[in-house]
């Protein structure tokens, strides 16, 4: 059960009946997402390239959430193939999708002249085609049940793009233009379309990072630190993310359409 507390208030945040198609789904804020959404109420269907990560995945659900019907689906939805393929895998286990979180893709940047055509064109393909595409594919269903949730999940970059930000802050800039066509033509049809912009959270890819700067010191401490200088003093939880993404797809976000949510404890230097 997914409640939100505020003083001696509690708001319960549900999604029952509805089935969630997450892409990036095997670990990280995908992760959460599925497994918050799952504990919600909600059908999810997690999608992934590696099947090994994805069947971690589904037990971790499983075990959140025993009664919630759960499907992870291996594809590369890179392509057009690997997005048709990651629908129709949903829908075949859930029956339809009702809720599409638009999550795939980790952070490539670089200086300008040394991202190449191909680290663009690849950018682009997994994180813009990929939403695109797979909006396309689950667009006719809500529009005919007159009810429907898209989350694309970008970063802070799209609105606030840094020195050495490309592709991602390109990318995900796109991804928020996109995000506000699709609310301003979904909207007269219950199809609400919002994005949520990630600052710095605690995730798999961090962790990668801090292995790869083999410091003598701990995860928690080499977090702790890069933490410090954020304006809350700490990093982010993923499940202080999902929480965010649980809101705009319950019915208590009903109202919240074209929106890019800053979720990144005041870091951004834009609103």
């Amino acid at each position: 059960m997914a409640a939100q507390r505020r003083g001696n208030v509690t708001m319960e945040l549900r999604i029952d009946g509805r089935a969630a198609l997450i892409t990036g789904g095997s670990k990280g804020l995908g992760l959460a997402i599925a497994r918050a959404f799952a504990q919600a109420g909600g059908a999810v269907a997690i999608v992934a390239r590696n099947a090994a990560q994805l069947a971690e995945a589904e037990a971790a659900i499983r075990a959140a959430a025993p009664a919630a019907k759960v499907a992870a689906i291996a594809a590369d939805i890179s392509t057009a193939e690997g997005c048709e393929a990651a629908y129709a895998g949903a829908v075949q286990a859930l029956g339809q999708v009702d809720i599409l979180v638009n999550n795939a893709g980790t952070s490539q940047r670089g200086p300008f002249l040394e991202v190449t055509d191909a680290l663009w064109q690849n950018d682009l393909d997994l994180k813009l085609f990929a939403a695109i595409r797979l909006a396309r594919l689950a667009w006719p269903g809500m529009q005919a049940r007159r009810w429907g949730r898209i989350v694309n999940v970008l970063n802070t970059g799209a609105k606030a793009p840094p020195a050495e930000g490309a592709p991602t802050a390109v990318t995900r800039a796109a991804g928020m233009a996109l995000t506000k066509v699709q609310a301003n033509e979904g909207a007269k049809h219950g199809i609400l379309v919002n994005a949520l912009l990630v600052g710095l959270i605690d995730s798999d890819q961090h962790r990668r990072r801090h292995a790869a700067s083999k410091t003598n010191e701990s995860y928690e401490e080499w977090l702790g630190k890069l933490g410090a200088s954020l304006p809350m003093g700490r990093y982010g939880k993923a499940e202080e993310f999902a929480a965010t993404a649980l809101f705009l797809c319950s019915e208590g976000g009903g109202y919240i359409a074209g929106t890019a949510i800053n979720v990144d404890g005041g870091r951004s230097p834009v609103v």
